[in-house]
C-alpha cells in the first residue's frame, strides 16, 4: 500500500515537469514548422507533383507566407521558366488545397520570344516583371476587365502600378495563336490570360491575394 502512495505522490510531483517538456517540445516544433512543412504539405495534398515544380512552389509559398498584407487563402504563382508554350500560370487555394486554375499567360513583348529571360521594373521598358505582387481592384480599360496589382518587391517590381501592370484577357493568349505562330502572343509586360477565363480568375484572384513571378 505504501508502495502505491509513493508511486502516485511521484506521479504528482512530476506531472508538472512533464507537461513542461511537452510544452517545450511542442515550441519547439512550431518553431521549426514553418512554411517549409506547410509547403510540402499543401504541394502533396493539392497534388501538384509533376504539375509545378517543387522549388517553384516552395518559393511562391514563402512568399505568400512572407506578405501579411494578404487577404485571401489564395496563391497565384506564374513560371516564366516555362516557355510562353506551356501552361505556367497556376490559381491554388491553400484553404482546401485544390488547384483552382492551370492556364496560359503572355509575358512582355521585349522580355523575349517563346521564352522569357529578361525583366524589368522600368517604365516603358515593356518587360515583365518578377517577384511578388498583391492583388488589388478591377477596372474596364483599354484591355477589358482587369485587375490593379500593387509590386512588393523592392526594386524588383514596386514600379507595378506606374507601369500600369495588371492581369487582363487577350486573344493573343491561346492555343489557338501558339498553334499558328509558334509562341504565345505578347504585351506591354502584363500577365495576359486567356479570355474565356481571365475573368472567371480576375474575380477570384481580387481584393488581396498573392501572385507571385518565378524565372
Amino acid at each position: 500500500m505504501k508502495k502505491v502512495i509513493f508511486l502516485f505522490v511521484w506521479a504528482l510531483l512530476s506531472l508538472p515537469a512533464l507537461v513542461s517538456a511537452s510544452v517545450i517540445n511542442a515550441q519547439s516544433y512550431t518553431k521549426s514548422n514553418n512554411s517549409d512543412i506547410l509547403a510540402k504539405d499543401v504541394y502533396k495534398k493539392a497534388k501538384l507533383e509533376g504539375v509545378i515544380n517543387y522549388q517553384v512552389f516552395e518559393e511562391g509559398f514563402n512568399a505568400y507566407y512572407k506578405t501579411q498584407q494578404r487577404k485571401k487563402q489564395l496563391l497565384t504563382i506564374i513560371d516564366f521558366s516555362k516557355p510562353s508554350t506551356q501552361k505556367r500560370f497556376y490559381v491554388i487555394d491553400l484553404r482546401t488545397n485544390r488547384l483552382l486554375y492551370h492556364t496560359y499567360v503572355s509575358h512582355g513583348v521585349n522580355s523575349g520570344g517563346k521564352v522569357a529571360n529578361r525583366f524589368s521594373n522600368t517604365v516603358n521598358s515593356r518587360q515583365s516583371s518578377l517577384g511578388t505582387f498583391l492583388t488589388d481592384t478591377t477596372y474596364y480599360g483599354g484591355n477589358g476587365y482587369s485587375l490593379r496589382l500593387d509590386g512588393l518587391t523592392k526594386g524588383i517590381n514596386d514600379n507595378a502600378r506606374r507601369r500600369y501592370i495588371v492581369v487582363h484577357g487577350a486573344d493573343y493568349a491561346t492555343e489557338s495563336f501558339i498553334r499558328r505562330h509558334g509562341y504565345l502572343g505578347r504585351s506591354w509586360g502584363c500577365p495576359a490570360l486567356p479570355e474565356e477565363l481571365s475573368k472567371e480568375i480576375i474575380n477570384t484572384i481580387k481584393g488581396g491575394s498573392v501572385i507571385y513571378a518565378h524565372a
